[in-house]
């Protein structure tokens, strides 16, 4: 059973709409008021039996605050959800799925570090590949004007893969 879902982001008014926040946004979605407070480096909240996570240590160190937060509740890596963008999926996939590689992602590979593990469950949003130029550039911009309406379908697919028995889970897929 899930008890944490981490949303993976960076801070910062710049960040705000940027597809590597897209976990941010996917959690503004479902969450649209809730209220939060500071706490294991992050923005924390409960919702019913589930902790919400938020780190604000920047994506590179998300980590330290799921760390944190699993240290003071006793939680294990097979009690985390993490939700994330994905270069690896194309726009428009999301992949519900447990453990696997952590496709060079600085967020996953810090929070693999810090926990000793990475038995967690993610939750991937595709944001494909820049076609041309650098993929940190790529990751840190907006949202495309073509792509920033459909976010809202995407994510009320997704929600839908958090509804049903995450027990036993295996790889799914959901396209818009």
């Amino acid at each position: 059973m899930v008890k944490l879902l981490v949303f993976l982001g960076n801070p910062g008014k710049v960040y705000e709409k940027s597809r590597h926040n897209v976990g941010w946004l996917f959690c503004d979605h479902l969450y649209p008021a809730m209220q939060w407070s500071q706490k294991f480096h992050a923005h924390f909240s409960n919702a019913g039996a589930i902790k919400l996570l938020k780190p604000q240590t920047f994506m590179n160190e998300s980590g330290k605050s799921v760390r944190s937060c699993t240290d003071f509740f006793n939680f294990k890596s097979e009690d985390i959800l993490v939700v994330h963008d994905d270069l690896e999926l194309p726009f428009k996939t999301v992949r519900l799925q447990k453990g696997g590689g952590l496709g060079g992602h600085n967020g996953l590979k810090s929070i693999k570090s810090h926990l000793g593990d990475d038995g967690f469950l993610r939750l991937r949003f595709g944001i494909g590949r820049p076609q041309r130029g650098s993929v940190a550039s790529y990751v840190l911009l907006p949202f495309s004007k073509e792509e920033a309406p459909l976010l809202p379908v995407l994510f009320e697919r997704a929600e839908s893969l958090l509804t049903g028995d995450l027990s036993a889970l295996p790889v799914t897929n959901i396209l818009v």
